[in-house]
């Protein structure tokens, strides 16, 4: 079997995510469990925000990397995250917000196949 992607971009987040670095740079995405956002990811300029010693490297999107907290992919680690683009604002941090869209979290549960490569490949 084929590697299986734990976080994956709809064609629009790819073209969302072209414009953001075309006027920011490269960037990065943190998906928390936070209160404030809910399960919104947030999109920042590469290095301004810090991950933490518990935060997973789960993928990248558009080429740029996606990283998780520890507690969250505790919760979602038998899905995969798929990251959409929905009219609307997004976190009030996040980089998109002003373009008039917000990123937004959609997931499936992996089929049994993808399941046991995953336990095979485990990320750090």
């Amino acid at each position: 079997m084929q590697s299986v992607q734990r976080v994956v971009a709809t064609d629009a987040s790819l073209g969302l995510i072209g414009k953001l670095a075309a006027k920011h740079g490269p960037l990065m995405f943190h998906q928390s469990g936070g209160c404030c956002d809910g399960s919104a990811p947030m999109c920042y300029p590469q290095g301004e925000f810090i991950v933490g010693d518990y935060d997973k490297l789960l993928g990248h999107i558009g080429g740029m990397p996606f990283y998780i907290s520890g507690p969250q992919f505790e919760y979602w680690q038998h899905t995969q995250l798929i990251i959409d683009v929905v009219p609307g604002r997004g976190g009030m941090f996040s980089l998109e917000g002003p373009e008039g869209l917000r990123f937004l979290t959609r997931s499936r549960l992996y089929s049994d196949e993808e399941s046991a490569w995953l336990e095979a490949n485990p990320i750090a």
